[in-house]
Order: structure tokens, then sequence, then C-alpha cells
């Protein structure tokens, strides 16, 4: 079953700490560019081999690339893949709609799901696809005569006027959705003309078998052979615009699809990655990457270690649990193991002293430098506040991540809102109010188990008790000792006096009670921790994140003014994004074969039917055995998934990656282990984001999903022969 501890080797850490000193030879390129800057670019990508002009990947004549890319969801990115409308991104994209969409006797985790027709696709309620279909610099109108140095609660007010009537003259103009984004840290702002297609059906979803092969012990790790796709379909109303759900939608129609190429691709080749990254923060100070690096990511292990065990424990135990903790299991995990890499990365490479010497470099330039007479004193002023929070940091972190990371405690919040619609005063029905919030706890419901969680409680509230003893509310402290000071009957006391029940919710409805929840050891709980955070956590780190806002801009612009070496590109804000690169193999255990790519016969190597996370679907063990490959056969098996040294991100996963031609070679969906630091550091050495090839997904679709009709709407260019 799902196993937790991670498969590092020692050997591993010797070998990269001397790959890390070894000064290679690489066309590495760090950076996230706005689409219509990489004009700009355009030499710098033709001598790494791009076949293209860059108007192709954007432009704002509607007939760029960028239009057969979307925001899937809120956080992912997908792409697509036909004149029909179809969409492939990630399997792990896909989890959370398809776990509302499975039951026992639909299990799709399990089954996978292959519509044979238009007919069959289902509908996903609640999914959306964004296109991005222009997008202008306006920080001349946003920042006019606004000095560098004023406050930014004065600025935001000025600003915050300009980008409300900015955004409505555009949406008045064009018809789309208009966003303006800060980038720079508030140095500039760009608009994002947009449209959000609102009726999304699932196409195809295969197994966790495949699509989630390898689990958390492969997560975030080279070599990968999980089959990490699903594929939906955008539903469009009238003149093919964006409409609800209808069964009169149509599929959407679109000439700007990527052209699939099976042909394959060598170590060395260009490569581009498309897509929405989430959050990076590559030019923060040294002080501010410490309370990643020495708080916040150490306690976010430590507690989702602990969750994710108990977790684990109830879903091997039980088949039911399984299906309602899956997706929430791997969202935590995905955090878990980053965070791991995060910091190991960020140690490998001496990031913090790297950091370091940099502002040594910065504070030279800014005592010489007569044009911007603030800058010699930020990183001082930066250093003090930083220094100030760092208790706060840490208790903020473990109320997030062991309090609140216990469900019930997370659920008396509605009572909370009960108690607070009993209290309001006003000409309004009570009883009404009281079961429109009953009913908004449906779906938490479905998705949890009551004696799950109470072994989550007796995990955590042992840390945020014992390693915070400054903060911890009399509340917290009179539970625990009236329960013998044991954590078992402190959790056991809880759950069974709490009314965060769905019978006891619904009782409430109907004889509203404020006593019953003041009397909630759950709700007690909660509102006690929120007081803390209200009166002593929040308005201390939210005066510090302002003062840091504003030093954060200033010392952004103070670096692109001073230092002349950097090519500076914004921070990832999940908003659209080019990176390029090469493909470019990495052998973190030593030398191998796997290098830059791997194969089913691999997989099939690892396929163990007494473990779910490498359980591998019977059938397609059967067409590796016999190798029915089809027309995906390459050298003898089919090629499952290679790495680059593109710089990606969250919100990357099931970006389209691009050969030079522009054509879709695979799906972006992970980074390696060591890598994961790119989001704060990128070490062009050891950062490769990992795709997987767009000739196993093909594979999967006809051979394992019997799904050929959808390869018949894609434009798929293949070697001769094939």
């Amino acid at each position: 079953m799902f196993k937790t501890p991670l498969r590092v080797p020692f050997i591993k850490t010797v070998i990269l700490l001397s790959f890390v000193g070894f000064n290679c030879h690489t066309y590495a390129k760090e950076g996230m560019w706005l689409p219509p800057t990489v004009k700009g670019r355009e030499k710098d990508m033709k001598s790494m081999g791009l076949e293209i002009p860059v108007e192709q990947l954007y432009n704002e004549n509607g007939t760029g690339l960028n239009n057969a890319v979307v925001l899937f969801g809120k956080g992912c990115t997908g792409e697509v893949i036909s004149s029909k409308g179809l969409v492939l991104t990630n399997h792990h994209c896909g989890y959370g709609t398809v776990q509302g969409l499975s039951n026992k006797e639909h299990d799709y985790f399990a089954d996978g799901f292959w519509a044979k027709n238009n007919g069959e696709e289902l509908p996903c309620p609640g999914l959306t696809v964004t296109f991005v279909r222009r997008m202008e610099n306006v920080s001349d109108r946003i920042l006019a005569n606004i000095d560098d140095t004023l406050s930014e609660a004065a600025r935001a007010s000025v600003i915050n006027v300009r980008i409300a009537n900015l955004e409505k003259g555009y949406k008045f103009s064009t018809g789309m959705d208009a966003m303006i984004k800060p980038y720079y840290n508030g140095n500039q702002y760009w608009v994002i003309l947009s449209e959000t297609y609102r009726d999304i059906r699932l196409v195809g979803f295969p197994p966790n078998g495949i699509g989630s092969f390898g689990g958390d012990t492969d997560n975030w790790m080279w070599p990968r052979h999980t089959g990490d796709f699903s594929i939906f379909r955008i539903y469009a109303g009238k003149d093919n615009k964006p409409a609800d759900y209808s069964k009169d939608n149509k599929p959407y129609e679109t000439s700007q699809f990527f052209t699939i190429n099976a042909g394959g691709y060598k170590e060395g080749d260009f490569t581009m990655v498309y897509g929405f990254p989430g959050t990076t923060m590559e030019y923060i100070s040294s002080y501010q990457l410490n309370h990643i690096y020495s708080i916040i990511d150490p306690i976010r292990i430590e507690a989702r270690t602990k969750r994710l065990a108990a977790w684990t424990n109830s879903m091997e135990a039980d088949r039911n649990v399984f299906l309602k903790y899956t997706s929430k299991r791997a969202g935590v995990a995905n955090g878990w193991k980053k965070w791991q890499g995060e910091v190991r990365g960020l140690r490998i490479n001496n990031v913090m002293g790297k950091k370091q010497e940099y502002e040594k470099q910065f504070q030279q330039w800014a005592v010489t430098d007569n044009t911007m007479p603030y800058a010699d004193d930020l990183l001082a002023q930066m250093e003090a506040k930083a220094n100030a929070v760092n208790e706060l940091v840490k208790t903020d972190e473990y109320i997030k991540e062991a309090v609140l990371g216990i469900e019930i405690i997370q659920q008396a919040a509605v009572l909370d809102k009960m108690l607070q619609v009993m209290r309001a005063k006003g000409n309004f029905n009570i009883i009404d109010s009281l079961q429109k919030i009953a009913a908004s706890t449906e779906g938490f419901f479905k998705n949890y188990d009551v004696e799950t969680d109470k072994k989550v409680f007796a995990q955590l509230m042992p840390l945020f008790m014992e390693k915070n003893a400054g903060y911890i509310p009399e509340t917290f402290r009179m539970q625990y000792t009236t329960n013998a000071s044991d954590y078992t009957k402190w959790a056991n006391y809880v759950y069974a006096a709490s009314a965060t029940s769905k019978a006891m919710l619904q009782s409430i409805t109907q004889a509203p009670d404020s006593l019953v929840i003041l009397a909630d050891p759950a709700w007690q709980l909660y509102s006690a921790i929120t007081k803390l955070r209200k009166e002593r956590i929040t308005p201390a780190l939210g005066k510090y994140n302002d003062q840091q806002t504003y030093l954060n801009r200033l010392y952004m612009n103070a670096q692109m003014k001073l230092d002349h070496s950097k090519n500076f590109y914004p921070d990832a804000n999940l908003t659209l994004r080019l990176t390029y690169g090469t493909v470019k193999g990495i052998d973190p255990d030593g030398p191998a074969g796997y290098s830059f790519q791997t194969n089913l016969d691999e997989a099939v190597l690892k396929n163990n039917p007494e473990v779910e996370e490498f359980k591998m679907p019977a059938k397609l063990v059967s067409l590796q055995s016999e190798k029915n490959y089809g027309v995906w056969n390459t050298n003898g098996t089919v090629p499952i998934a290679f790495i680059a040294n593109n710089h990606t991100s969250g919100g990357n996963s099931g970006s389209p990656v691009l050969n030079a031609k522009g054509e879709l070679i695979g799906t972006n969906f992970d980074r390696i282990w060591e890598g994961t630091m790119s989001d704060l550091y990128f070490d062009p050495k050891l950062c490769r984001n990992i795709t997987l090839d767009v000739r196993y997904t093909l594979f999967i679709i006809e051979k394992f999903g019997d799904a050929g009709w959808l390869l018949k709407e894609m434009k798929i260019v293949r070697p001769k022969g094939k």
C-alpha cells in the first residue's frame, strides 16, 4: 500500500554534492517569461534551436499558440489538442474532479474512465478552463506620478482605483474578462484579457495504476514511470462562447490547437514549456529565505508526516476511507514531499550563503549609487523586521499545520457561523439560514471519516502543545489536563462530545440553541485558536508582511537598476509564461541508462500487486509482455517520461512541452526532488522538469483505453513508416 518513507540512498547525496561542484556546460535558461516579451528572447532561443518565429507562440492577432494553452481549474495548466476542444492535462490535475464523479459503483481511480463517444463524456460541475487572449503592459497608466517611496497604504489607495477603472474599460471595449496584476513586486502592471469556459466534461482518465503509478515513493523523483494525464473537453454555447452547462452545448471549435509530434527527441534538443506557474520568490532576501528554510518548511514536513501516516493507516484498512481521502492525501503529500526536496536542495547548494554573498555585493552597489538614496538601508531594515517575527512565524505555522490540520477543528468553523446567525439581530429566517449553512457541509461529510480524524488529532496536537509553549490558549490547557494529560483520551472526549457530525448539525437547524455550540469542545478549540490568531498573531504578521511588501518592492526595483549582470524576469503568479531549455539528463544515483528518458519495460519491473502505489493494471502488463504497442513501438518498448532543464513551478502541472517547431512532445507533470528549490533558487545543474512523453499518452488512449476514436480528431505527426 502507500509508503511514507523516502527512498534516498546515501550514495545519492554523495554524488549530488560532487555534481553541484562540477562546472558542467549547460543550456538551461532560468526565467519565466511573459509571452509578449519573448520577442526580446528570440535571438537566444534561435541560438538554442527554435525553428519558428516567436510570433507563432504569441501575438495580438489571435493566431498565437497562447490560444491553445488554458488555465485548468484554479491551479493547473492544460493544452488544446484538437479542433473540437479536447484538452490534455495531468492525471493529478483532474484528480479532485474525478473524485467528485466517483463512488463505489463507479470507482474511476481503480478502473479508469474512457468515453466511447461525445454522448458518454461526463459533465464536471464547477470545473473551468481559461484562455489568455492578450496581455498588455499598463504600468505607465497605473504607476504614473507615484513616487517609489510612497507608503504601501497610500500607494494602494491610488493604484486600486486606477486598476478598477482600467479593468472596467478593457472589459467594456473588448468584451473579455480583464484582470490587472502586479509584476516585479509591484514595479510593473499588466492587464490580462481572457475567456473562461464553464462547461467542461471528462473524456479519459487512466486508473491510478497508470496515472499515479509510483505514488508518494516516486513523487518528485527521477526516474519516473507515471502516466500522469487525463483528458477533458470544452463545451461552448452560442457563437462558440462560454456558457453554463447545457445538454445543447457543443464541443468548442478552434483553429488554435497543438500539433502532436510523435517522432520523439534526443538529448540536447530544444524544448519549451508554456503554462501558468504558480508562485516563485527568486529575489527575496536571505532573511526571508531563512523563515522558509529554518522554520516554515521543517514544521510543515514534521506535521504532515504525522497526518499522512494516520491517513494512510486508515486508507489501507478500508477502501471506503481510501476513496474519501485519496484526493486529499495526494494534495497534502505533494507539498510534504516537495518541501523536503526544497530544504535539501537549498542545503546542498548553500543557497543561504549565496544569497548573503549577493547581498554584500548589492550593499556595495547601493552605497556608491546616488540615484536611490533609500537603497543602502534596505537590507538592514529587512533583517531587523524578519528577526523580530521569528517566533510568530513558528507559532502560526504550527497552528496552520497541526491544529488546523485536524478536520474536526476546521469543521467547527461551521458551528461558529451558526452561532453568529443565532446572535445576529434583524428580520430574517434563522432556521432557513442555519439550514443553508448545514447544507454547505455535504461535500465535507462525503469525504470525511471520524475515526481517521481522531487518529490525526492524537498525532498532531502534541506538536502544538509541546513545541509552542508561549502561545497556547487556556482552553487547550484546560481540555488537555481535564483528560489526564493524555492525547488519546483528549481526542476521544472531543469527538464524543462534539456537535460537528452531520446529524447534530441538522438537529441544531431544527432547534437552534447557542448553548449547545458554546459547550461544544471542538468549537471551543476553534474559537480559542481563532481568537489567539486574531489578537496576537495575524495583526503582527500582517504588519510585518506589509512592511516587507514595501521593502521587497524597493529591493526589486534597486536590483533591476543596479545589477547589470542579470536578465530579470517576474516571479511566477499563476499567469501565462513561457520557459525554454533543452532535453537534459541527470543521474542522481550514478551512471545509468535512464539519464534522460524512461520506458514501459522499466515500469513493469516495478509492478507489485501487493503495494497499492506500484500496482499496475493487468491489461497494461499484458500489453507489455506481448509487445502489443502498435505504432507506438520505439526500440522495442514505449517511452514514458523524459527530463529537461526548463524552469517550472507548481501550476505548470499539465503544461504543454513543445519542440523547436512548437509541436507537442509531452505534458509537464513534475520536477526532480533536488530541483524543487527552483521556486527560490534556480540551479541549472540540478533543476529538471519531468515530462510525460506524448507517445505514452497516445499508446494508453489507444491500446489500453480502447479510445482510438480520440486520436482521429488529433493532428499527429509521425516518423516515416509509422
